[in-house]
């Protein structure tokens, strides 16, 4: 299992409109339903409303990979920059 975290900074105010979004244009489902994936949550930060964390598991890190050419990822990355001002990526090793 593969599995890494996403750190987004919004913009005020833009954090639950670009989850909604994501939702709404079916990103979302079209994540989920991909070959691979166990696991795509966002959450949201009770002390920084500006904080919106993702974890994606995923079977293999070659599926994350495969995940970030899809077109539903495209068409996330065009709106992307109206919500968010910064992405941090990390990955998550269990023991």
């Amino acid at each position: 299992m593969y599995t890494i975290y996403v750190k987004f900074t919004c913009l005020p105010q833009k954090r639950e409109a670009f989850v909604e979004r994501i939702k709404a244009t079916g990103i979302l489902n079209a994540i989920r339903a991909e070959d691979g994936c166990i696991k795509y949550d966002y959450y949201l930060s009770e002390k920084d409303p500006c904080e919106l964390l993702l974890i994606e598991q995923w079977e293999s890190e070659q599926h994350q990979k495969t995940h970030i050419d899809q077109p539903h990822m495209a068409l996330l990355r065009e709106f992307k920059a109206d919500y968010i001002q910064e992405t941090v990526l990390g990955e998550v090793k269990l023991r």
